[in-house]
């Protein structure tokens, strides 16, 4: 770059993508930095959902608000961002999680999101590969799915378009005031943002996100097998308690036709391997929900590393600690759906806009008196 930009966006992962793109637009000089390419890391390998969730308040009010930026923007989009309007349906195994159905219906209408309780029938005839006696699900029409690298990819060239520049293969080796170092270089800007995902915290010391590692199955082709994103009431649980190992039903179906099974969660550490025992209890929990998988075939399993925080919230805001650092991190599993309403917070509180959500919730000065994962 040949100026002094004014931000430096450390990740090009689909959330520092997004935050590139919102300070770009605005305006602002941007130099992207990233260790290895754009659209890798934890966003290559993540589901790609675009979910409204409910486990908090705050929560339910930025994957709103950020899935509402993805309805707006996706028409201007690329076509190999592989969009699909699928919806998703929450399923329901007995009376007890109809009535948890039914009050998560009351919640998203306080949002002014649109969702409709199915019944056992109309659960059956939406997906006809779910196994018989199940007791309903909630269907949300405006969740979606997208291919989460191209979409970081296609950001990235948004904020290229707005003046950014990309600098891949360029790992940082750690940050000051207002700058950072890579190699001998040191680069001053107004402000700096760690974008690095599971990593963050080897890049700003303090940041209690932890890497939780994931499994994902994903198949051949099998068209028209499934039509929704389909998860299980129980997954919640499994994905925002901070338990060694869990796994949860949750399928998506995917543009090419492929479908996407998951999930799992485990503290390991940077483990990678795939732990076959975990994968076995991921797709015996797919099969009991729908058995005609047990028909289809597997061709690929990988995992990857999402960033955790303590109380299952990003981190998003001003560093207090280093002057002119940022943070957006800590997404944990909703960094796809979480990366645009991410960006445009970012970009809001540098450039002194007012935001369109509350951004207390999500301040990384909170994490001062937050002793670390449990």
């Amino acid at each position: 770059m040949s100026q002094r930009p004014d931000a430096v966006v450390i990740g090009a992962g689909i959330v520092g993508a997004s935050c590139a793109e919102a300070l770009a637009r605005a305006g602002r000089r941007v130099l992207i930095l990233d260790s290895s390419f754009a659209g890798g890391g934890t966003t290559a390998a993540g589901m790609g959902h675009l979910v409204a969730m409910d486990d908090s308040p705050a929560q339910l009010a930025l994957t709103a608000y950020s899935g509402k930026l993805w309805t707006e923007l996706v028409p201007d989009l690329p076509g190999n961002i592989e969009y699909e309007p699928c919806g998703t349906l929450w399923v329901a195994e007995d009376e007890e999680q109809l009535v948890a159905v039914r009050e998560k219906q009351r919640t998203y209408a306080e949002f002014g999101i649109e969702a409709e309780t199915l019944s056992p029938t109309q659960l059956a005839e939406a997906e006809p590969h779910l196994r018989p006696g199940l007791s309903g699900a909630l269907r949300v029409p405006g969740d979606g799915v997208i291919y989460p690298p191209n979409a970081a990819l296609a950001l990235v060239q948004r904020a290229i378009a707005n003046g950014a520049q990309l600098r891949e293969g360029t790992r940082v080796d750690a940050i000051g005031p207002r700058e950072v170092l890579v190699g001998r270089e040191r680069i001053s800007c107004d402000c700096v943002i760690n974008a690095c995902g599971a990593e963050a915290a080897q890049l700003t010391t303090g940041l209690p996100i932890v890497p939780r590692k994931g499994h994902l199955v994903i198949t051949d082709r099998y068209p028209g097998f499934c039509h929704h994103q389909l998860v299980e009431l129980g997954y919640l649980t499994s994905a925002h308690t901070m338990n060694a190992e869990s796994v949860a039903f949750n399928v998506q179906p995917r543009a090419t036709g492929q479908l996407l099974i998951g999930s799992s969660r485990e503290l390991v550490g940077w483990d990678g391997t795939v732990n076959r025992a975990i994968v076995r209890r991921m797709l015996d929990r797919a099969l009991d929900f729908m058995p005609g998988l047990a028909l289809t075939s597997a061709i690929r399993t990988w995992t990857g590393f999402r960033p955790a925080t303590p109380d299952k919230l990003p981190l998003i805001g001003a560093w207090e600690d280093t002057p002119g650092l940022w943070i957006a991190a800590g997404h944990e599993g909703l960094g796809i759906t979480t990366s645009l309403g991410t960006g445009q917070l970012i970009a809001d509180l540098i450039v002194g806009a007012t935001p369109a959500i509350d951004p207390a919730p999500f301040a990384p000065a909170r994490v001062h008196s937050t002793a670390g994962v449990s």
